[in-house]
């Protein structure tokens, strides 16, 4: 019975290892199936990460393309910011030479009126035209026409042409004053006493 309980044993063993075998086989097809399958997850992944990648490289080369093209329209846009700014600094100094010629020759025109004339007709421009052609004019050609003007009218373009130009600022200060005398600006000093 020995025997036979040893063979029995050894039948078993044998079985047990066969059995074993062929387990290990099953779970070696298994892994080598989830290999498999991890491997084909992985080419996914990098197939994935290619294509991200070049859309984010596209993505980047247009958004370099626009940048520079925003970049050149921005320094066309400062070329005619300059060009124009060159044109309008032109075409104030040929104004200001042109108005510096009517200027003069205004101014020639008075001196050589009789100082009476000069007066009468200064006297009805406004008072910043006025003023205008009297500071053109020489100091002694000026001290005859004012001679000449209602004495009112006088001290008060006297006191225009002493402010120096621009005189249209001055006479919309001076309209304004005399039309609301309450809006008559105060000076600092009685300012900060006043609030004190």
């Amino acid at each position: 019975m020995s025997f036979c309980f040893s063979g029995f044993l050894l039948f078993a063993q044998e079985r047990q290892i066969v059995d074993c075998n062929i387990i290990f086989e099953q779970r070696k097809q298994e892994i080598l199936k989830e290999i498999e399958k991890i491997d084909e997850q992985q080419q996914a992944l990098q197939a994935l990460q290619q294509a991200t990648q070049s859309v984010l490289d596209q993505k980047d080369a247009d958004l370099k393309k626009r940048e520079a093209a925003l970049n050149e329209e921005k320094k066309a846009i400062e070329q005619k910011e300059a060009n124009i700014q060159a044109l309008l600094k032109k075409n104030e100094e040929i104004l200001k030479e042109i108005k510096d010629a009517t200027q003069s020759k205004l101014g020639a025109t008075y001196a050589s009126m009789k100082d009476s004339k000069s007066a009468a007709i200064l006297e009805n421009l406004p008072e910043s035209e006025a003023a205008r052609i009297l500071f053109s004019l020489d100091t002694k050609v000026v001290s005859k026409i004012l001679a000449k003007m209602d004495p009112q009218k006088a001290a008060s373009l006297t006191q225009i042409i002493q402010k120096g130009p621009p005189f249209e600022t001055q006479e919309i200060i001076q309209t304004n004053m005399q039309n609301n005398p309450q809006n008559i600006p105060v000076n600092a000093d009685s300012n900060s006493t006043s609030s004190m």
